[in-house]
């Protein structure tokens, strides 16, 4: 075997660093990176379009698909690679959500035929490209109208084979009809979509009263939304949104309540969700126990549209649940709006009233555009005609030279010489047959030359008067609302609406709270445990705290870690003794290594909580210290961490307690004798003082002490009479 050859070393030699400023670097690498994303990517032009947008369309236009049949999604895709040189994946991607099948846009560009996902649908995926067909829907009509006719400029693309168009002349102000969402670098835009006949009307208002007397607020009823919903419509935010192009309003579900099954379903939602969202926000709240009247949750969508099925208990008002679920779940959503967009390539954020005066301009040049054209091309066929006409004067006498010369090439001079026409006109009329030299024939042309001289004279005229351009746009937006015109799937509703969620009563009944060392948790009726006092614990774990309660009542689990959690009782479902109870950890979600090592339950915050520490000291702190203006589901420091936590307990009134040394000492004292801490991590006072061998082992309710005769096991137990220095020096 030839043995393999090395490949030769490169040795590399660095050269000395190069120093450029800040500012320069940024203007070097940063800023032409940024504005290639903004320009070329994210932000749409007045057109409406996207670069990735426009690039398809154009090819799909190019390829025929605009009166002829469906094609393979996957041809349309490899062509449109020609112009927009990125995988193919993102290409499909653009190409789905043009698409009628997605239902993404109020007026759909792409006709399709199979699975292109849905826009309300977060895991329903679209087919792969090999599967799907496309053509251009007929709506693309208004987008590409005399597009062949100087009504925008064409530029090469990216490699200089072809060209494409900067713009497309779209007949209808498509920017604010086709909802648009891009991210550039330290920009964004968030265009939502509006009723396509609103728009042309405004237009058509906006032309006739001018800028003045144009108000948006009252010829837009509000943005309109392909999923359809209910916006809740507030004046004042709508008119800045219509004035700045910033601001937000609310979009809420709409529903109807099937009572024979008592089924709640919702079949539109807004547009910024998708059903999976809200699924994943019903189920998390049930789990919670803040929607308890709901029992099942299901997404039954099939090919008559969205359906969304919530079973609520018999007993449960529909409207009151979802008045809860608006205020808990995506199913009453915003959309914040961002009117940013791209006018000769430079970023502005415009309210309506600007841009549609923009669109106007561009529409007006593109009409311009498209009278210069046809204007020109009048002109020459014109010209042909005039120098037809000279022919007819004299029909014999052109046969003759064209018969009497002797070369061909001759004919055309000859011609011109003859009848004192140009080369041009000559080679007209020496084209035309001998068959078309009939009365018919130059009678029609006569005719002709008379019709393109009046046009000419009509363009030329529209050309020198403004306000009839202006008539021609006003004219297309009349027939675009009688062609497209559609009505609103967004609702509006007008009168307040109170976002406050209902409260739901709390149902109070007395409990009984069981925490293991384990950390398993039990809420238990007491009437339940009446009939069947025997508590399950798994194998091995035991019951460390028992607390009676009620279900109104706040409950703070404290950990081994000095974090305390609250959680509402009634938030916490009920088991049954014989049930093995909810682990804390992932009731509370706190760290797997993580003990609840105390509870302690209230309705009001009053009373104290008694911590005892193995350094011998003794803090008394106030509850109300744990509660909070807003709520909070978990404090930190909820006890001193300057020795380990040996106790704890829940006081409404002083008792006299025993602590125990690990001697086997112990000592009598009431907490009326401790100072009270309204600081959480208060490090207390020392109850009794400590060899260096021993530490404070546990502290007992004297009560129980005595009743259980354990005080017999002390060497010496102090009166409780005695002042706290006389026990401290024991």
């Amino acid at each position: 075997m030839p043995k393999k050859k090395t490949p030769a070393r490169v040795e590399y030699t660095e050269g000395p660093p190069i120093e450029k400023g800040i500012v320069e670097a940024l203007e070097s690498n940063y800023m032409p990176y940024a504005m290639s994303v903004i320009v070329s990517r994210a932000i749409p032009e007045i057109d409406g379009f996207k670069p990735a947008h426009r690039k398809l369309l154009y090819t799909m236009y190019k390829m025929g698909l605009l009166t002829g049949g469906r094609m393979k999604s996957a041809d349309v895709v490899g062509t449109t690679m020609r112009l927009n040189p990125h995988g193919e994946g993102a290409i499909y991607e653009t190409l789905v959500r043009l698409a009628r099948g997605n239902e993404s846009l109020l007026h759909p560009f792409v006709d399709s035929k199979g699975n292109f996902g849905k826009v309300y649908s977060r895991d329903m995926a679209y087919a792969a490209s090999r599967y799907t067909e496309v053509k251009l829907a007929t709506i693309c009509n208004e987008v590409f109208r005399d597009i062949d006719k100087d009504t925008v400029k064409f530029v090469e693309n990216y490699n200089g084979t072809m060209t494409e168009p900067v713009l497309l002349p779209t007949t209808f102000p498509n920017l604010l009809v086709t909802p648009n969402t891009g991210i550039a670098v330290g920009m964004a835009s968030n265009i939502c979509s509006f009723n396509l006949e609103e728009i042309c009307r405004a237009v058509i208002t906006l032309i006739k009263k001018g800028s003045d007397a144009f108000d948006p607020v009252e010829e837009i009823a509000a943005p309109d939304f392909s999923t359809g919903g209910e916006l809740l419509y507030n004046r004042d935010e709508m008119a800045k949104i219509y004035e700045t192009g910033r601001g937000s309003f609310k979009v809420r579900a709409k529903y109807r309540f099937d009572a024979a099954n008592s089924c709640i379903e919702v079949y539109e939602i807004p547009y910024t969700t998708t059903v999976e969202a809200i699924m994943d926000k019903i189920t998390a709240g049930v789990k919670a126990g803040k929607l308890k009247e709901i029992t099942d949750v299901r997404d039954e969508t099939d090919l008559k549209g969205l359906k969304l099925a919530i079973d609520i208990k018999k007993s449960a008002d529909a409207d009151v649940v979802m008045q809860r679920l608006y205020a808990a779940t995506p199913l009453l959503d915003s959309f914040s709006c961002n009117f940013n967009l791209l006018i000769d390539g430079r970023p502005y954020t415009m309210g309506i009233k600007e841009i549609l005066g923009h669109w106007i301009d561009f529409r007006k040049n593109c009409i311009i555009g498209r009278l210069r054209y046809d204007l020109a091309k009048n002109h020459e066929k014109l010209h042909l005609l005039q120098g037809l006409a000279q022919i007819l004067l004299d029909i014999d006498k052109a046969i003759a030279i064209i018969r009497n010369t002797e070369v061909e090439r001759d004919v055309i001079p000859n011609l011109c010489a003859g009848f004192a026409i140009d080369t041009v006109q000559a080679e007209f009329i020496a084209e035309i047959r001998l068959r078309n030299l009939n009365k018919e024939y130059l009678l029609k042309r006569v005719a002709e030359k008379r019709g393109l001289e009046d046009e000419i004279a009509n363009i030329g005229e529209i050309l020198g008067d403004e306000q009839k351009v202006l008539n021609i746009i006003v004219t297309e937006q009349r027939e675009i609302i009688k062609k497209y015109g559609q009505e609103r799937k967004t609702g509006i509703i007008t009168e307040a609406v109170d976002m406050t969620p209902p409260v739901v009563p709390v149902e109070n009944y007395p409990i009984t709270l069981y925490l293991t060392r384990d950390n398993y948790f039990k809420k238990l009726h007491n009437i339940g445990l009446r009939n069947n006092p025997d508590i399950y614990v798994k194998e091995n774990d035991a019951i460390i705290q028992q607390v009676a309660a009620q279900n109104i009542d706040d409950i703070l689990f404290f950990s081994n870690k000095r974090n305390v959690y609250r959680l509402q009782a009634h938030q916490i479902e009920d088991v049954r003794p014989s049930q093995l109870g909810l682990f804390l950890n992932n009731l509370l979600t706190c760290d797997a290594d993580e003990k609840i090592v105390f509870i302690a339950a209230t309705s009001d915050y009053t009373g104290h909580l008694l911590f005892a520490f193995e350094n011998g000291k003794a803090a008394l702190v106030t509850l109300e210290s744990y509660q909070t203006k807003l709520n909070r589901k978990k404090q930190v420091s909820a006890y001193s961490d300057k020795s380990p936590l040996v106790f704890a307990e829940h006081l409404l009134e002083h008792k006299d307690y025993v602590a125990i040394r690990s001697d086997n000492r112990g000592l009598l004292f009431n907490t009326a004798l401790l100072p009270t801490y309204s600081a959480k991590n208060a490090g207390g006072v020392q109850v009794m003082k400590l060899t260096k061998r021993a530490c404070m082992q546990r502290i007992v309710n004297a009560a129980k002490c005595e009743e259980s005769m354990e005080w017999l096991r002390c060497d010496k137990i102090p009166h409780s009479g005695q002042s706290m220095d006389d026990q401290l020096s024991l």
